[in-house]
């Protein structure tokens, strides 16, 4: 069974910073590229961020370019997303997600159909 699990949410000020980490098992690891997504209440999801955790190539969506670092450590199949320079409206739950590895890391990435889903963390910035 693949799982995704979440962790790293929180209560944090404007400008602050977080963690989240996503560790995944029952699943190839470097097969897949990981993203994170978020949604908050009353808008669509958003594709924030993706990895591929192979060759280790990144995407971030222009809401969150030179705030939010991807990376992957693939001993402990876990992605992480290091959220700087927090807003209010960063806040929203996010979720991790895995899909086979496209070949090719781009926003374009953020867009497909992923397979698999974590739970979700809620991350919440105060003003």
């Amino acid at each position: 069974e693949v799982q995704l699990v979440e962790s790293g949410g929180g209560l944090v000020q404007t400008g602050g910073s977080l963690r989240l980490s996503c560790t995944a098992s029952g699943l190839t690891f470097d097969s897949y590229a990981i993203g994170w997504f978020r949604q908050a209440p009353g808008k669509e999801r958003e594709g924030v961020s993706c990895i591929d955790s192979n060759d280790g190539s990144t995407a971030y969506a222009d809401s969150v370019k030179g705030r939010f670092t991807i990376s992957s450590d693939n001993a402990k199949n876990t992605v992480y997303l290091q959220m700087n320079s927090l807003k209010p409206e960063d806040t929203a739950v996010y979720y991790c997600a895995a899909v086979i590895d496209p070949g090719f890391i781009s926003t374009m990435t953020l867009k497909l159909m992923y397979d698999y889903w974590g739970q979700g963390t809620q991350v919440t910035v105060s003003s």
